[in-house]
């Protein structure tokens, strides 16, 4: 576990490195002209940053530790059945002896009182058989919870790896929209001017004239959407990935 902290520790002030370069030429960036991949940083940045500020992704992580250790506590079940055992007693013990002064003759036992402190200390190995047949069968389980949680900690960083990829390549895409669609809307509101004029002059007919409206009309309302969409595209990947990417976000319309 210390080598994966010292990696994302790593992989993080790479990200603030960067996050920190980013910032700086972010406020020069123009969103219908400059592309915004080229000031974003790069996908396998966002992905690193993602998974480390992900609150899934640190749940898996810590479901890992925690079935690590049940895992360690079975396995060292067994050493609660090894021991050493001790014995101490302090007071006033009635002590039998034999005393024979000639061989032959029956021993006189005496008996006395004394004030002493006995002690002893031995080992002890204890095996309950319910505990010998279900070992094997615990330590299993809790290797298959810890593969288990491995297993999901990998999915969940598969899903938010994939998650990211679809959210920066929405966010690229509404951008190529949004230029073509600014594009579209500058020759309609030129269509709109050259319109007004050939309608007050009575060149242009009313059909014509509501015709060229309703199609600029359109154009702003088609324009406005995509723009949103972008920004809700940008918000989404600025919470996913966990940074600011601080786009000034200027559009002349």
């Amino acid at each position: 576990m210390k080598h994966k902290f010292h990696v994302a520790l790593a992989i993080l002030i790479l990200l603030t490195s960067q996050l920190s370069g980013f910032t700086q030429e972010s406020t020069s960036f123009n969103l219908l002209k400059d592309d915004v991949e080229s000031v974003l940083p790069p996908l396998g940045a966002l992905i690193d940053s993602a998974i480390i500020h992900n609150p899934y992704v640190k749940f898996r992580d810590n479901q890992i530790i925690l079935n690590q250790a049940k895992l360690r506590v079975s396995q060292g079940q067994w050493v609660k059945n090894i021991g050493l055992q001790s014995d101490v007693r302090y007071g006033t013990f009635n002590n039998f002896n034999n005393y024979t002064l000639t061989a032959g003759q029956t021993p006189d036992i005496y008996s006395s009182l004394t004030t002493q402190l006995n002690y002893g200390v031995g080992a002890f190995i204890r095996i309950p058989f319910d505990e010998f047949v279900t070992r094997k069968h615990q330590i299993k389980s809790a290797k298959t919870e810890v593969e288990q949680a491995t297993n999901m900690a990998d999915v969940q960083r598969n899903e938010l790896r994939q998650i990211v990829i679809k959210q920066y390549n929405e966010l690229i895409l509404s951008q190529r929209l949004l230029k073509i669609q600014s594009k579209y809307l500058e020759v309609s509101r030129f269509n709109m001017e050259v319109a007004d004029k050939d309608f007050h002059s009575g060149v242009l007919t009313v059909n014509d004239y509501s015709r060229i409206s309703e199609l600029s009309t359109n154009a702003e309302a088609q324009f406005q959407t995509i723009k949103i969409e972008f920004n809700t595209a940008y918000l989404i990947l600025e919470e996913i990935v966990g940074m600011k990417f601080n786009l000034s976000n200027s559009i002349k319309n």
